[in-house]
């Protein structure tokens, strides 16, 4: 009966996961069954929705496999694979399909290839997380800084910066104001695919959300709290595709922005140690020398 039992509650983060890996494909698919060009902001509303259903799933796999100690070498790949199909392909299609740009132009070209980079990237660093995650689970110090913050950018957050621009630039509210050029979307989404791709890739450090620590009175988090959760609420249910955008690349910018400060200071600050980008294999020795 035990053995049973464990076979049953084994299999719960994998349920999670197929059903995040569903709400992927099935943002896959609907976009190819949609027309160049015919993508609407109430579309890309939906897709971005189920997208972030996906990223919620994903959240809640690994968090369910840990509470209830089934977590497996299965469960690890199949996660992978889920996440490189739901945040590593899934976006690449949603913004193809919403430019209206004609096939085997000079355009179509740039944003294929600027796809093709997102996508690859995003693959690249699943792998490398999960070779460090390997390695980690006989390294004690490896395992303690894994949890304090990512190496690249973890490719759910790629994703919500990659979808939510695509979301802004085609949402009512700023197409009532301001008028962009087919050629123009087509740049500003490919440079940020390009560059979403690179910080996947890259060593620069990304701070984990789950350990994020914040001294301050208890009375004072619960206002923010609460303040916080209000505007957000707010934001969401009358400006979503900015607030989304906002959010998403926040992330990005506050990364880069502890990054710089911490290199800048001249890697005195200790406060700021965890966010200076990790040198290239090839450069560790003389790195640690001058450390």
């Amino acid at each position: 009966m035990d053995a049973r039992k464990l076979k049953k509650i084994a299999l719960l983060p994998n349920v999670v996961t197929a059903f995040g890996l569903s709400c992927g494909l099935f943002v896959i698919f609907k976009m190819n069954m949609t027309g160049i060009g015919e993508a609407t902001p109430q579309v890309l509303t939906a897709v971005t929705g189920i997208l972030l259903l996906a990223a919620f799933a994903d959240l809640l796999d690994g968090a369910i496999a840990r509470a209830m100690k089934a977590e497996s070498d299965f469960g690890g790949i199949f996660d992978s694979l889920a996440d490189a199909i739901s945040f590593g392909v899934a976006p690449s299609v949603i913004i193809l399909k919403s430019l209206s740009v004609l096939p085997g132009t000079k355009l179509s070209f740039l944003v294929t290839t600027a796809a093709i980079i997102f996508s690859i990237c995003g693959v690249l660093r699943l792998v490398r997380f999960n070779v460090n995650a390997l390695e980690a689970k006989s390294n004690v110090d490896l395992a303690k800084a894994n949890k304090k913050h990512f190496t690249g950018l973890p490719i759910p957050a790629a994703a919500a910066s990659a979808v939510s621009l695509n979301l802004f630039l085609f949402s009512e509210d700023f197409l009532s104001t301001v008028r962009l050029s087919q050629t123009t979307e087509a740049w500003i989404l490919s440079l940020a695919l390009v560059l979403l791709g690179y910080c996947m890739i890259s060593r620069w450090k990304f701070p984990s959300i789950k350990t994020l620590e914040i001294r301050v009175a208890s009375f004072r988090i619960v206002f923010f709290t609460v303040l916080a959760a209000v505007l957000i609420f707010y934001g969401i249910l009358h400006y979503f595709a900015l607030v989304f955008m906002v959010i998403s690349w926040s992330y990005v910018f506050i990364a880069w922005t502890l990054a710089i400060i911490r290199k800048l200071a001249g890697r005195k600050s200790k406060t700021l140690e965890d966010f200076e980008p990790e040198p290239d294999e090839l450069e560790d020795e003389s790195y640690d020398e001058e450390r």
